[in-house]
């Protein structure tokens, strides 16, 4: 059995094509903390103490003190993604701010110091989101710009 030289070329085309759009190893771990922290199309205002105790999102550099406020993007993944690419507007240092408004449900801790005894307000709002983003991929979201 014989093996057309395009089909040979159509495969390493292929595998190129993949490994030039997959997402590097270095930023899947970040991306995936990313994604559980502040990836949220179905959370709602009323959610925060469930999901956040469900995620188990903590401070930074903590192992299990209370964040202080964390955002919910009620978005799909892909539809985040684009703001580090085309639907979004570099502000320097890899932030990106979105050319489009997002519905978001931002949790602010109302009492308590350590999981599980962290209660939450959650309030809805729609505004612009600021992302930083390493080669095209959220890897954190800018909770200090409010007004963006």
């Amino acid at each position: 059995m014989e093996i057309h030289p395009s089909a040979v070329i159509l495969l390493l085309l292929l595998a190129a094509s993949f490994t030039a759009y997959g997402q590097p190893d270095d930023i899947k771990p970040r991306y995936q903390k990313f994604l559980n922290q502040h990836l949220g199309p179905h959370v709602n205002d009323h959610a925060c103490d469930r999901e956040i105790r469900n995620r188990d999102i903590t401070a930074p550099g903590t192992a299990n003190g209370c964040k202080e406020v964390n955002t919910f993007i009620q978005a799909n993944k892909n539809d985040i993604k684009v703001v580090c690419g085309k639907g979004g507007t570099p502000q320097g240092n890899n932030l990106f701010k979105s050319n489009q408004r997002f519905p978001l449900v931002t949790c602010k801790l109302q009492s308590g110091q350590r999981h599980p005894n962290c209660k939450y307000r959650g309030n809805k709002s729609t505004r612009y989101i600021v992302l930083g983003c390493d080669r095209g991929w959220p890897v954190h979201y800018e909770e200090g710009i409010i007004n963006a």
